[in-house]
């Protein structure tokens, strides 16, 4: 049964999430049947990140993924293309590639030996004459499931539901955002190579939430980690323009003092490079986009792809049940910026935000006790509280989105939790509300 002719009958889940008052109800990082309904809502129809193109430059090159708990291969055909399908054989099911990347002609099942080209398509049984007869089979019905690609500045993405908007649709006026971070530069940005993976128990939208809009947190969980790396505690927070900005539930908190997430890397030879290139960022992009890329902030894009522009780490949080997530984090870095910037950037990604990173062990400690508490039953029916920044929403002249200020806010956690009801409470595409009217629908953001 395809997701999209089957939506379970909606009951109302703004009962778990109350963006006026400011709450959300804990139920919905435990429930086993609010999970098993994300996974149809939410991963089935929402457009997912599968890879970036430097990933998978050349004809036969693949990675193996996840759109919610629906495991796909990513590969680049012959034919220069990328297709995106299960990676599920549809003879008896079992998995067809285990690798995480490589390159290959084709995929072969190990139950039975059916094979696939790199674009999906069924192309060979063993013992064929033999086992079938003459109408037992049509081939070219019977490839894995495939999911409709697109693609934005190198980014690929996919979903499943053949009713989905458009991508350019989905990312909305995001894309003025995005462009801050994949296109400050002619040469865009490539992905290093190598994928890290670990394993939280806890609820993935944990994860998502501290990167839509949760800066509250870092001068009080990272403060030693601060202290240790900087040789002295955060700057103390200055509202002063900072803001949180919200479109169809993605999110990007930020300042505009233009190197706060750089230098955390710690490197003088990666602010040198910005500081350079700050100028063609504002040709680029304009002034404003210029002082906000590199600046303390953190971006996320629904349901489950977050990342920090200036400190250049990139992560997925992949649903493995209500209170277990699998994180795969990336180094991403400027194209066009010379080895030793790059080396000094992934030094820095990885000594702050990957497993093993001074930052990283601090936030999963918390996510884990932040799931785990909610076993108790009294626990599990109270509400959190999401009410920080409510009167703060503004007209911003150049800030397209829902634009609150102050960089502690709750504005793009609630938004985010508001499109994620909006979806779980639609049959489809056509049910799921506009929050928001686009500044640049249809038009180029760069």
């Amino acid at each position: 049964m395809r997701p999209h002719e089957q939506a379970q009958p909606p009951q109302d889940y703004f009962r778990y999430v109350n963006v006026d008052a400011g709450w959300v109800d804990r139920r919905i990082f435990w429930d086993e049947a609010i999970y098993e309904r994300e996974l149809e809502a939410i991963f089935a129809r929402c457009w997912q990140f599968v890879a970036h193109d430097s990933q998978i430059p050349n004809a036969g090159d693949f990675v193996t993924t996840y759109l919610g708990e629906d495991g796909v291969i990513v590969s680049r055909h012959t034919d220069g293309k990328v297709y995106v399908y299960l990676n599920a054989c549809p003879h008896r099911g079992n998995k067809i590639c285990f690798a995480d990347e490589g390159n290959a002609r084709r995929f072969t099942c190990n139950y039975h030996g059916w094979a696939f080209s790199t674009a999906g398509e069924l192309t060979g049984l063993p013992s064929e004459r033999e086992a079938y007869d003459a109408g037992d089979i049509d081939k070219a019905a019977w490839g894995p499931r495939r999911a409709r690609v697109e693609t934005y500045k190198g980014m690929i993405f996919a979903t499943f539901d053949p009713d989905a908007p458009g991508l350019e649709e989905y990312l909305g006026d995001y894309r003025w955002y995005l462009d801050a971070f994949l296109d400050n530069d002619e040469g865009g940005i490539e992905f290093l190579p190598g994928t890290i993976k670990s394993y939280a128990n806890a609820n993935w939208k944990f994860g998502v939430e501290n990167f839509i809009g949760d800066a509250y947190h870092a001068w009080w969980t990272h403060d030693s980690g601060g202290r240790a790396m900087m040789g002295g505690p955060f700057p103390a927070y200055d509202p002063k323009d900072t803001y949180h900005a919200s479109v169809n539930g993605h999110g990007w908190e930020f300042a505009l003092e233009g190197f706060g997430d750089i230098a955390i890397l710690g490197s003088q030879e990666v602010i040198d490079y910005y500081a350079a290139l700050k100028p063609k960022i504002a040709a680029r992009l304009g002034e404003l986009r210029a002082r906000l890329f590199g600046s303390l902030a953190s971006a996320a894009m629904f349901p489950n792809m977050t990342f920090l522009p200036g400190i250049h780490t990139f992560r997925m949080w992949l649903p493995r049940g209500p209170r277990k997530l699998e994180l795969r984090v990336w180094t991403v870095v400027p194209k066009n910026a010379p080895q030793s910037v790059k080396q000094a950037i992934n030094i820095g990604c990885n000594m702050t935000f990957n497993p093993a990173g001074t930052l990283e062990m601090d936030d999963g400690e918390n996510w884990e006790g932040n799931t785990r508490t909610n076993r108790g039953w009294v626990s599990r029916h109270e509400k959190l509280h999401y009410g920080c920044g409510k009167s703060r929403q503004i007209e911003h002249p150049e800030l397209p989105g829902i634009v609150h200020e102050g960089q502690f806010n709750d504005a793009n956690q609630r938004l985010f939790y508001q499109r994620w009801a909006d979806l779980m409470n639609a049959k489809s595409w056509s049910d799921v509300p506009q929050r928001y009217a686009p500044r640049y629908a249809g038009r180029p953001t760069r």
